[in-house]
């Protein structure tokens, strides 16, 4: 606790100095002018996303223009204002003091990860090897023959044939396999996942999809899958959850709404920025998108225009920032639902991020969407499909045992949000018991 208090008072004291920084610049006539310009500023480019996104044509090109105009134009202000020493050095103490800050309430619990548990090497390992995914990593980094070499079986998926994963898994179980592997991307990886967990059967994660980001949460080598291949000779086992969705399994998330609806059109796949522009103005107004209605455990969310349900909680529900889950193995899931009305609550959410009243961040045991129509565009580990409503998403905690290298480079850590009335109450002295038994790191 000492060393967290002195975090959260180097905090305070570093916020003070902002605050004293920003009001001697601000002495002169009209420096609080500039200042609220400033924030103006920084509104009217949120705005401007909001009617780029929102909008078609002419007024596409406006909210273009000002979401890039607004914040040159503040700098070019402050520039000329003379602010511009006033706002870097102000600037520089909010970063310290947000820095100091997370490092108060992280001080609070000494950082732990998931257990793993030593288990003895697997005798008849069995590989699916998707040789289409992340761009052919499959061949590039030659991990056929590797894994052979390491007494692995291996099938490959493509590029001429796909069978099924679920089939191929289920033979290879049959045929006396001890474990099961998966090189490819995160939606294989669930479905070859799923059929390990239901004969209790470890999985071992081969890092060879596009984004991988089973293998990111699991602290595996995303830039060299060959690592993974370690954990065939020495590797330990975690206990992770499995999400299902409609009885069929994920990995990590499964979005509804704007995204989902998105990534059904056949021309996504080539052109993704493209196809995004050209159907978000009638999603986020309400046209030709489905109306949602989710509820989970404690809440209730109506018609948000995006929901993403995790295998998990993220440790920030910032959708303007990447996410990381800080733990596999909590038995909850991760819920954030979006919900932007106008170019007014598109600033805020520039403003504040994950703390935007148009942003809600729960976690549920169990959460279920419906509509009026009878099936809805879902997207599982960013595969499109059409599931028949309601969508019912759950988690079988600790079903799926992963094989991991011994060593490997961990997940990256993922700051905590702050909150700075836990601060004040941490640097006065009192005991944030919520605090300290949440865990934020891996």
């Amino acid at each position: 606790m000492g060393r967290a208090r002195g975090w959260a008072r180097l905090a305070l004291a570093l916020v003070a100095g902002c605050a004293a920084v920003v009001f001697s610049g601000l002495l002169d006539s009209g420096g609080w002018l500039i200042l609220l310009t400033g924030f103006a500023g920084l509104a009217l480019a949120g705005a401007g996303v909001w009617w780029m996104l929102a909008h078609r044509g002419g007024a596409r090109l406006l909210g273009g223009l000002l979401a890039v105009a607004a914040p040159v134009g503040v700098m070019v202000l402050y520039a000329a204002s003379g602010l511009w020493v006033v706002a870097v050095g102000a600037l520089a103490l909010w970063a310290a003091a947000l820095a100091s800050a997370r490092s108060a309430l992280r001080s609070l619990r000494r950082p732990r990860g998931m257990h793993t548990r030593k288990a003895p090497p697997p005798k008849r390992p069995v590989l699916l090897m998707n040789v289409r995914s992340g761009g052919g990593k499959v061949e590039r980094f030659d991990l056929v023959k590797r894994a052979e070499a390491l007494g692995a079986r291996v099938i490959v998926l493509g590029p001429d044939t796909y069978p099924d994963p679920v089939e191929v898994a289920r033979q290879a179980v049959a045929d006396g396999a001890d474990l099961l592997g998966v090189a490819g991307g995160d939606g294989t990886q669930a479905l070859v996942a799923s059929v390990a967990a239901d004969h209790g059967l470890p999985f071992l994660v081969i890092a060879a999809g596009t984004r991988n980001h089973f293998a990111m949460d699991l602290g595996l080598d995303r830039a060299d899958p060959v690592h993974s291949l370690e954990a065939l000779t020495n590797g330990v086992e975690l206990r992770v959850d499995l999400g299902d969705v409609g009885g069929r399994p994920f990995v990590n998330t499964v979005s509804f709404g704007a995204y989902a609806e998105i990534v059904q059109s056949p021309e996504y796949r080539d052109a993704k920025a493209a196809t995004a522009l050209e159907h978000l103005p009638d999603l986020l107004a309400g046209e030709g998108g489905t109306v949602l209605d989710v509820h989970t455990d404690d809440t209730h969310l109506y018609a948000p225009q995006a929901l993403l349900v995790s295998n998990n909680p993220y440790a920030r529900a910032d959708p303007l920032g990447g996410g990381r889950r800080p733990r596999l193995d909590t038995g909850q899931l991760g819920v954030i639902g979006v919900r932007v009305e106008g170019p007014g609550q598109a600033a805020e959410l520039v403003l504040l991020g994950e703390r935007a009243s148009g942003i809600t961040s729960v976690t549920s045991r169990r959460v279920t969407v419906e509509a009026s129509e009878g099936h809805i565009p879902v997207a599982v580990d960013g595969e499109a499909l059409d599931l028949p409503v309601p969508v019912v998403c759950t988690l079988r905690p600790r079903a799926l045992r992963v094989r991991v290298p011994h060593h490997r480079p961990g997940a990256p850590y993922a700051p905590p949000t702050v909150d700075w009335r836990r601060i004040v109450a941490l640097a006065l002295g009192r005991t944030d018991t919520r605090t300290t038994q949440e865990t934020h790191d891996v």
